[in-house]
């Protein structure tokens, strides 16, 4: 059993709360208010908007060294929502990873919308994580709370995979505001 902070308090944050409290892992939640509370988990999962990232790692950088760090964003810019603010050879996985240099980071939950992950399916197959990440035992932590909590987890690769995970869940974004896909559908993996 894992201990898991969450660093957000929206749907996704509540999402992932969810699939590790069903797991058996503990989970904490932390919200932009809770300025005082220390971050505790082994795991900690930012689930926030990529536009906070660097608020936040200035606050609790120190707090998040030698943890598993996971980054869920999706770095589009929102002013035109037609393409991502890094750069076509980075990630926002990269930048927080030169960031926490003491830390394992991972990328991962990106690709799905909370709703598919609060309810474990996409129709009718079950959903999948995608795990990115250079630290192979960071990642088979991560994927064990995941399946343990009921959805499939899929190693992806290594970091440098986390710039086609976000591009996967730019599409997806953009296809779910244009209305092309539901919030609760999205992409699924058959394997």
């Amino acid at each position: 059993m894992a201990h898991v902070s969450i660093i957000g308090t929206g749907n996704m944050g509540r999402a992932i709360a969810g699939i590790v409290a069903a797991g058996g892992s503990t989970v904490e939640t932390i919200g932009h208010v809770d300025t005082d509370k220390s971050v505790t988990g082994d795991i900690v999962v930012l689930a926030i908007p990529y536009l906070a990232v660097t608020e936040v790692l200035a606050k609790r950088g120190d707090q998040l060294a030698g943890k598993i760090v996971v980054d869920i964003t999706n770095p589009l810019n929102f002013e035109t929502f037609d393409s991502l603010a890094v750069a076509a050879d980075g990630s926002a996985a990269a930048e927080i990873a030169a960031a926490l240099p003491q830390s394992r980071v991972l990328k991962a939950f990106n690709t799905t919308f909370a709703a598919t992950l609060a309810t474990g399916t996409i129709g009718p197959l079950l959903s999948t994580v995608l795990i990115a990440g250079d630290d192979a035992d960071a990642k088979a932590r991560l994927a064990e709370i995941v399946t343990a909590g009921g959805l499939r987890a899929t190693d992806a690769g290594t970091l440098d995979r986390a710039r086609e995970l976000e591009a996967v869940g730019f599409l997806q974004l953009t296809l779910a505001v244009r209305e092309k896909v539901s919030w609760t559908g999205g992409f699924a993996i058959v394997a």
